[in-house]
């Protein structure tokens, strides 16, 4: 008796007949053709509407297309410099601090040796173990 490995499907109980095709997979009915123009020309019929208010917008509203866009794009430029100026005083302030703590540090590990090169006794003389 060969007994295999690996796994293997268990169906339902015995009674019931073998399924073919699930509902999942069966394919979609197709939807009426009517429908489908009558999507189409809703669709069109709303975009053929909002470039209609588009088009009309500039006699709603008193606005020049030209100097909107040109302000709109200097306060961008504006901003985007102003955000750069920022971020390099941060960066420049950085700097600064960690020059500080630097020399702080260069400070407290110099007053270290000075104070151990005080308080340190002569240094010894190292004996010679050669007679001449």
């Amino acid at each position: 008796m060969t007994r295999r490995r690996g796994l293997q499907v268990v169906r339902g109980g015995g009674n019931q007949p073998p399924v073919t095709q699930r509902a999942v997979f069966r394919p979609r009915r197709r939807s009426p053709r009517v429908r489908r123009l009558l999507e189409a020309m809703l669709l069109m019929a709303a975009g053929l509407g909002l470039l209609v208010l588009l088009l009309q917008l500039p006699e709603l509203i008193d606005l020049d297309s030209l100097l909107l866009i040109s302000t709109a794009i200097g306060h961008l430029i504006g901003g985007l410099s102003q955000l750069l100026m920022g971020v390099l005083q941060l960066l420049a302030v950085l700097v600064l601090v960690a020059s500080a703590l630097l020399a702080l540090l260069l400070l407290v590990a110099g007053l270290v040796r000075f104070v151990r090169a005080l308080l340190a006794g002569p240094a010894a003389q190292p004996k010679s173990n050669h007679k001449r």
